[in-house]
């Protein structure tokens, strides 16, 4: 058993803000206006005499953070500084029964609730004003079976450190490209990157969950999830999204070996390439050797190519690839080696990183008409910032075949994976909504979406969609959105984990 040091996210307060809720006991003495405020319900539910008998009161265990506390802005903050919220108090948990006691706490006192690993939920949706934040993001023990192939990890590790972790036995399971974002809701919502080709989406690897569901009137209990015990509860967290039907502390991967990566990168200066370049690019990847995964990031002045050839050499990387690198005069490099060093080598530093970004994400079942590719090259000319670009990720390959006992996510038939992306800011003190770039991007991203809605189909529930019609068959198709609802009525029927775009429960 090996054990990651743990690490703080540290950024810059956003501006303060009001209509916070105070429960008896809660709040530390001298904390700000924030918590200055109370409910009637709240301070009714706090009371012992109102409150359900299912379970002894609970108490708040872990690493306890409340309005006042010094670390509590620092603690608040998300990646997307676009949005800013004021959770009545934010759990850390440092194991598993932390989370069942703040789950329990939250049904007791009848306080909405949130669940949070590194992040990075795109539209704020993993924290909340007034209510709990309960953070998974310290529970990062690995244990690597190296015999059976098979990996069990705390829910707190980002990317980053699992890739790191494996890497270094030559074992791999798929990632995102982002180090900084949690595994575990890279994995739970699909999970796709560099490796989807070759090994499948990240969930196709997922074996079992260690999860805190709701129980009874107000209580909360752990339980187990694998292809035995709880099998669709597996099948839903292969691709549902988090937050949906419990707490995922723990997830256990079948992991595959991987000694050597052969990485390409290449940089095209300005737009002129781009239809042939993305042209090639579909044409080429998606149809090619398993072993090959491929990104392209187009920006307002270059666009860059990665590739990944597991397994391979520099030279096999470029035949496949040659295609693409025909075109034009790209910058190429390419580094041979393990897997660790070179997603380790590729991150940004959160510093270099934009505040703000908004998303929209979408998948393509045909290749790209030039009028599609016409209209990236459109919008992607009149970005708002060179951070915006248009991404695409190849699919085909291990993608199309899903794994024992089946999963959620459901686009396998795609091509490619596109996401239209604007990015804008610095981290400041100032939130991301009085950024007067803001309301510019956010325009940008629906215009450029509107026009690409005839090429494409579905959407991405890692990477919402705000504001469309019909999101749950984007995310799903009917025929698993309806599944999923049963799902939920059977984990979670009083529908304690709820947000803006959550699965309801199937009525009965």
């Amino acid at each position: 058993m090996s054990d990651f040091s743990r690490r703080y996210l540290l950024r810059a307060s956003a501006a303060a803000g009001a209509g916070a809720v105070v429960i008896p006991g809660l709040t530390a003495a001298g904390a700000p206006d924030i918590a200055a405020a109370s409910t009637s319900g709240l301070l009714a539910a706090s009371d012992p005499t109102k409150r359900s008998t299912g379970c002894p009161p609970a108490k708040l265990t872990g690493r306890v953070v409340r309005p006042g506390d010094d670390s509590y802005t620092d603690d608040r903050i998300d990646y997307d500084q676009l949005f800013s919220h004021y959770p009545l108090v934010i759990v850390f948990a440092q194991e598993t029964q932390d989370v069942v006691n703040a789950l329990t706490w939250a049904r007791q006192h009848n306080v909405a609730l949130r669940v949070r690993s590194g992040r990075h939920a795109l539209e704020g949706w993993s924290n909340i004003d007034n209510g709990i934040v309960i953070d998974v993001s310290q529970l990062k023990s690995v244990h690597i079976n190296t015999d059976a192939g098979i990996a069990t990890v705390g829910a707190g590790l980002t990317q980053l450190e699992a890739v790191t972790a494996l890497a270094e036995r030559d074992l791999a399971v798929t990632t995102g490209s982002e180090g900084s974002v949690g595994l575990v809701g890279a994995t739970v919502g699909g999970g796709l990157g560099p490796l989807n080709r070759y090994l499948g989406m990240a969930c196709d690897s997922l074996i079992g969950t260690e999860v805190v569901v709701p129980s009874g009137r107000d209580c909360a209990e752990v339980i187990h999830a694998d292809l035995n015990d709880h099998s669709d509860l597996l099948w839903a967290l292969r691709g549902a999204g988090n937050g949906n039907f419990g707490i995922v502390t723990q997830l256990t991967y079948k992991v595959h070996p991987l000694k050597r990566i052969a990485y390409v990168q290449a940089t095209w200066d300005g737009l002129t390439d781009l239809h042939g370049i993305f042209d090639a690019w579909q044409r080429t990847v998606p149809f090619a050797d398993n072993r090959l995964g491929s990104e392209v990031e187009i920006h307002k002045s270059q666009i860059l190519l990665f590739g990944w050839l597991a397994e391979g050499t520099e030279a096999e990387a470029r035949k496949l690839l040659a295609p693409i690198l025909s075109i034009g005069t790209p910058d190429v490099t390419v580094q041979v080696g393990n897997w660790g060093p070179i997603y380790a080598g590729a991150q940004v530093p959160r510093s270099q990183e934009p505040a703000n970004v908004k998303f929209f994400s979408q998948f393509a079942k045909k290749l790209f008409p030039k009028k599609a590719i016409d209209v990236i090259g459109h919008f992607m000319r009149n970005a708002p910032t060179e951070e915006s670009n248009y991404f695409v990720d190849a699919f085909g390959g291990a993608i199309k075949e899903e794994p024992r006992g089946g999963t959620a996510f459901v686009h396998r038939d795609a091509i490619f994976y596109g996401e239209i992306g604007a990015a804008w800011g610095t981290p400041s003190t100032t939130p991301g909504v009085c950024d007067p770039l803001t309301s510019e991007c956010q325009a940008w991203t629906a215009e450029f979406s509107q026009a690409m809605r005839r090429f494409v189909d579905g959407a991405y529930v890692n990477v919402p969609n705000v504001g469309m019609q019909e999101w749950e068959t984007a995310y799903w198709g009917r025929q698993h959105f309806e599944r999923l609802r049963e799902i939920k009525a059977k984990y979670d029927p009083c529908n304690v984990f709820q947000y803006e775009q959550s699965i309801p429960p199937a009525t009965r």
